[in-house]
């Protein structure tokens, strides 16, 4: 007669199940289980559960097994790029960000929120790649950086309108967000410019760690950041900081530096509101071009690349401490 110890002295027999699995169960020939794969990848999860099986069903008597998988659910910290306005450089900021803390060592995934306008996978060189769903949750789309990624742009036709209201977005966000990110230990979220529904979804369901605030320096987009400051601050999410893009123009004939959108708002804007400053972004014909090309600066060497690697390490010693 099979019993319990037999299917326990089995079971130890198996690399990597100790710790892992719980007191088999036996009754009318079945063994069962609750296997425990936190951490585990899907190939050595599935090797495991294989072994235990095979382990199970060779002890007489058995004549099936039923393994019940579980795993703690891994804690990732969000945290929203936004802007009260849109063309201030947020979506290329929050490429570049997730970018350049990759290179610093962290495990990150990034998320085009930007539901009605995605152009994330324009940036990341993503374009016409589409995820694949497994255990219906959908799987993030890789990237040559390092940086998996998830953008409604995977998953509609180039160029078409996306007319959806509130909820429909909202559920959408959702479901990126609660996508299977592996190993990812944070995620950044690019959100659409503005206050609105998306961004209080997000707050109330998937409450980010804290928000990178893109403004520039004109007087106007200070304005509506200060709102989208306001909104983090009556959710309860910490502001990290604020990020003053095209700040500054250098002639690339003359070398003369001139400010189409005035200088230094953000930062003594930062200083008002006592929130931190994280660094300026110059406005630069060659961060556009290597944008629109899918080469983000942060990934390489250049120095326009090291403007966003400043603030990426300011972004990674705020996480750190929170």
């Amino acid at each position: 007669m099979t019993d319990p110890a037999s299917l326990s002295t089995a079971l130890a027999t198996v690399p990597g199940a100790a710790g892992r699995a719980a007191p088999p169960r036996f009754a009318d020939g079945r063994a069962s289980l609750i296997l425990d794969v936190t951490g585990l990848d899907e190939v050595h999860r599935d090797l495991l559960q294989a072994d235990v099986k095979r382990a199970l069903l060779a002890v007489p008597g058995v004549t099936s097994v039923r393994i019940a998988l579980t795993a703690e659910r891994k804690g990732r910290k969000l945290i929203a790029v936004a802007s009260g306005k849109g063309g201030v450089g947020k979506s290329t900021l929050a490429a570049n960000l997730a970018i350049a803390l990759a290179r610093g060592g962290a495990k990150v995934g990034l998320i085009d929120a930007d539901i009605y306008g995605p152009s994330q996978p324009r940036l990341m060189a993503t374009e016409g790649m589409r995820p694949t769903s497994l255990n219906q949750k959908l799987e993030p789309v890789p990237t040559r950086f390092g940086v998996p990624m998830l953008s409604m742009g995977h998953l509609v036709k180039p160029g078409q309108a996306i007319a959806w209201r509130g909820p429909m977005a909202g559920n959408a966000l959702g479901q990126l967000i609660d996508a299977d990110w592996g190993d990812c230990e944070l995620l950044i979220i690019d959100l659409p410019p503005g206050t609105g529904d998306v961004q209080l979804s997000m707050m109330t369901k998937h409450k980010p760690v804290g928000a990178v605030i893109v403004s520039t320096p004109q007087d106007l987009a200070l304005m509506d950041a200060v709102r989208a400051i306001d909104l983090f601050n009556q959710s309860g999410v910490p502001i990290i900081g604020l990020v003053e893009n095209m700040s500054g123009y250098e002639c690339p004939h003359c070398g003369e530096v001139s400010d189409p959108f005035g200088q230094g708002g953000a930062q003594a804007a930062a200083g008002t509101m006592d929130i931190a400053f994280l660094g300026r972004i110059p406005l630069d014909i060659a961060i556009r071009t290597a944008s629109d090309a899918g080469d983000p600066p942060a990934a390489g060497n250049t120095p326009q690349g090291a403007a966003f690697i400043t603030i990426a390490a300011k972004v990674a010693a705020w996480v750190k401490d929170h």
